[in-house]
């Protein structure tokens, strides 16, 4: 007999969207804290017909409590997003 497959639970769907959002998220402040100037869509600004590149500064805008940097939190956020992850299949297993 031929066994049919189910739909995964909705609470393990919610886990794995939670789970991509804090993967995502790690991945952006992680990659925020490597490059030296943060990740900004606006790094090279044109001004008529004359770039000012020199004028960029980084943004002092800080996303978590400064005792804990931004690339520690990312990997946090990476880490998290595993375990949610695991959590999320063995919810969907266990409800077959």
């Amino acid at each position: 007999m031929k066994r049919v497959k189910r739909q995964a639970p909705r609470s393990a769907t919610a886990l794995y969207a939670i789970a991509a959002t804090c993967a995502a998220i790690g991945a952006l402040l992680w990659l925020r804290s490597r490059t030296s100037t943060g990740l900004t869509l606006s790094s090279v600004s044109m001004y008529g017909s004359s770039m000012d590149a020199d004028s960029h500064s980084p943004s002092a805008w800080r996303v978590w409590s400064p005792v804990v940097p931004e690339e520690r939190l990312g990997l946090y956020l990476l880490a998290a997003a595993l375990v949610m992850a695991l959590v999320a299949r063995l919810v969907a297993v266990w409800r077959e």
